[in-house]
């Protein structure tokens, strides 16, 4: 009598599968909220990095053209003399350069100069 042969196990079991299906999930659950923040706070830090730049280019134009605070700035005055191009929100707002003096805002919301 021959013993009988034992058949090697092959692959997954469908419960396997699901187990692993069930904690990538559960990690993606808790990773995505994370990776969403850390996306907006880089847009909000990309912005505000662009309002330093466009006040900076405000200033040397003030100082240039011997302007005091309050004399209104055009775009066209700081584009391309004091910067290559003008800056765009990555958040999809826009950019007012505001009188001299005072802060360039963005329409973003807690897109702000410190």
């Amino acid at each position: 009598m021959k013993p009988a042969r034992i058949r090697a196990r092959r692959g997954f079991t469908l419960v396997e599968i699901m187990i692993v299906t069930l904690v990538l999930v559960a990690l993606l659950g808790i990773a995505w909220p994370n990776w969403m923040k850390a996306r907006e706070l880089a847009r909000e830090r990309a912005c505000v990095s662009n309002l330093r730049e466009i006040e900076t280019a405000k200033e040397h134009w003030a100082m240039e053209q011997k302007k005091s605070a309050g004399d209104e700035v055009a775009l066209n005055d700081l584009v391309p003399a004091f910067m290559k191009s003008w800056p765009t929100c990555p958040s999809g707002g826009a950019y007012d350069p505001q009188p001299v003096g005072i802060d360039p805002t963005c329409t973003e919301p807690n897109h702000k100069l410190p």
